[in-house]
């Protein structure tokens, strides 16, 4: 069932879906230690063990808006891997940790410098989640969802990975499923590789594409403006192409038309995690038949309130819980 269409002025798509939306994504979640005050890392008395990944935040976010999810990926037979499985199960959509006894599972360390900035450093390499592979996707039923979600990230993990992706795009391709790309960029992750091509390939076989200013220069290293990024990336086929400027908000260019939102204003504690929620408020409300000025307007509302936690996720709200941060009165009873 594909959540693509003709479109409308409004930038929907003109079409609704026929039954209850469904996503499908995949990637690696990994284990996550947060320092709980700025301070180099050395001179930290404790840290906080929590979870994180962009394509398990995307469904998290999802499911507390209301939409069906399913995420998969690989995690260690450790204890950290027990945790992800743990926590992913608890939110109750669909999530398949699937165990890799050879591997260890995931790590990232967020280290707060400042009250303003976070430093996150990576430990990766080899590990359980790089493993993912075509095969794990077998049973997921892209064929069947409304829509398939991916990021460049799970592509730059291993040949495995990026053989998953592109298995993932060619089946959804081949069942007429809406291809959602979130660029994403982890320049740790592609060392001396170029990825920009890939991008660019991506894109082309997406029908909704996001990136922050810098990702989308990957693309079309000539434009500057937002409203250039989003033409050029729009020239490559995608309908939607949404260009998150962070504190100023969001730029997106549908069907050729231009519209734009404000960030809404809150006091940051974590922006990690951010996009991944404004991606999934925008997922959320395409797959209901919105148009652009209503997707956009809950793609920044869930994004500014995940910068209210020290999570990547934590701070998600549901989705009666969206008027709360433009509302006048401080207690609801």
């Amino acid at each position: 069932m594909s959540a693509g269409g003709a479109g409308g002025a409004d930038g929907t798509d003109g079409t609704a879906a026929a039954s209850a939306p469904r996503v499908v994504t995949f990637g690696e979640t990994m284990a996550l230690f947060v320092s709980a005050t700025p301070a180099p890392l050395a001179h930290v008395d404790s840290l906080a063990l929590r979870i994180g990944g962009a394509e398990s935040n995307v469904a998290i976010a999802l499911h507390r808006l209301g939409t069906a999810v399913t995420w998969v990926g690989r995690v260690g037979d450790d204890s950290l891997g027990e945790l992800i499985a743990r926590e992913l199960r608890a939110e109750g959509f669909d999530s398949r940790a699937l165990v890799n006894p050879g591997r260890q599972t995931g790590l990232m360390v967020k280290e707060k410098r400042t009250a303003e900035s976070t430093r996150v450093s990576y430990y990766r390499s080899g590990s359980a989640g790089s493993t993912l592979a075509p095969e794990d996707l077998g049973d997921t039923g892209i064929a069947s969802a409304s829509l398939l979600h991916v990021t460049g990230i799970t592509p730059a993990l291993s040949a495995s990975a990026s053989a998953a992706t592109e298995h993932a795009i060619a089946l959804a391709a081949a069942s007429g499923v809406a291809v959602s790309f979130d660029v994403n960029h982890r320049p740790s992750l592609w060392a001396d590789r170029d990825p920009a091509a890939l991008y660019r390939s991506i894109a082309a076989r997406s029908q909704l594409v996001f990136a922050g200013e810098d990702e989308a220069r990957l693309l079309v290293p000539d434009a500057r403006t937002p409203a250039e990024l989003a033409a050029g990336i729009a020239a490559l086929g995608p309908r939607h192409v949404v260009i998150k400027l962070g504190a100023d908000g969001a730029y997106a260019l549908v069907g050729g038309v231009a519209y734009s939102e404000s960030a809404v204003p809150v006091v940051v504690v974590d922006t990690v995690g951010a996009g991944d929620g404004f991606v999934a408020g925008y997922l959320s409300e395409y797959l209901a038949g919105h148009g652009a000025p209503t997707c956009l307007k809950t793609a920044v509302t869930v994004g500014a309130f995940a910068c209210l936690a020290a999570g990547d996720w934590e701070g998600l709200p549901k989705r009666h819980e969206l008027s709360l941060l433009h509302a006048t009165e401080p207690v609801t009873r």
